[in-house]
């Protein structure tokens, strides 16, 4: 029973993962992008979800109504005013800039919020648990695996049953015909980032309730989206929560066996995933 707890535990944790990965996997799919501040910016989103709940003295949920939008329209400036210039055929622009992003956002918020670790307090959620099967589960993990599967199932069917996902997968097909069509790809690949930012802000303020946080943590968030999303596939949205799940068990399991294995664990069954299938368990597929 007592690993069978690790594994239900690791896959409820899979569903953070999950969410640190999607913006990453959907931005990628769309404009071959790898964005080196998305970790950064998801603590970014877990500070303006603390500055929201201090400020106006809500539950840190209800600040996603604000942070949310507010992260879709710095996605948006930020690939409007800035990384449209640097995509093309060589991918090291991109890295050097957003690697240069990831500078300036870990020491502005050192500045404004200091290094002191913060956590966002979520009252009963918090600690709140029920029983099931004689497995006894948090509901914030619960609800936040949740999330991310509906968040997920929502990209998804963005990206392969609406007008803006066809205009998605269109620009990432083909730009120049895509352009030749009338879709201005720039307006297309603000739009894009603006939606990862948008995931990105749920996975940040779900971050800040379930842990303390500080200014120079992203690396790590970072590092746990990149792995989900390879293990799961680039692109594959499906395959980035799969990505995330195998994650999060290897580390519990990992955890179970050693205490000062957990972190070391999930990046070892990476590196072994990423031996055997180097383009992921489950490559990108059309729809």
């Amino acid at each position: 029973m007592e690993w069978l707890n690790a594994v239900v535990q690791g896959t409820l944790l899979g569903g953070l993962y999950a969410l640190f990965a999607a913006g990453l996997s959907l931005i990628f799919g769309v404009m071959r992008l790898v964005n080196i501040a998305h970790g950064d910016l998801i603590i970014l989103a877990a500070y303006l979800g603390l500055t929201v709940t201090t400020v106006a003295g809500v539950n840190p949920l209800l600040a996603l109504l604000l942070v949310v939008p507010a992260m879709g329209l710095i996605g948006y400036a930020l690939q409007r005013g800035i990384l449209n210039q640097t995509l093309g055929d060589d991918l090291l622009p991109p890295l050097l800039v957003t690697f240069g992003l990831s500078v300036i956002l870990q020491n502005t918020l050192l500045e404004v919020y200091t290094a002191d670790p913060q956590k966002m307090d979520a009252g009963a959620l918090e600690t709140a648990s029920f029983d099931l099967a004689g497995l006894t589960l948090g509901v914030l993990p619960v609800l936040t695996f949740a999330i991310a599967v509906a968040v997920i199932w929502g990209l998804q069917w963005t990206f392969y049953r609406t007008a803006l996902g066809r205009a998605f997968r269109a620009v990432s097909d083909n730009q120049d015909i895509a352009q030749l069509m009338g879709l201005n790809r720039r307006h297309i690949f603000g739009l894009a980032m603006a939606l990862a930012l948008a995931v990105t802000a749920i996975a940040g303020i779900l971050l800040g309730i379930r842990t303390s946080f500080d200014p120079s943590v992203g690396g790590g968030r970072l590092i746990f989206g990149f792995e989900a999303v390879i293990i799961g596939g680039l692109g594959n949205l499906w395959g980035t929560l799969a990505g995330g799940i195998i994650l999060g068990v290897a580390q519990t399991i990992g955890a179970k066996i050693d205490p000062g294995m957990q972190v070391l664990s999930g990046h070892i069954v990476f590196l072994l995933i990423l031996a055997v299938r180097p383009n992921g368990l489950f490559p990108r597929i059309s729809g």
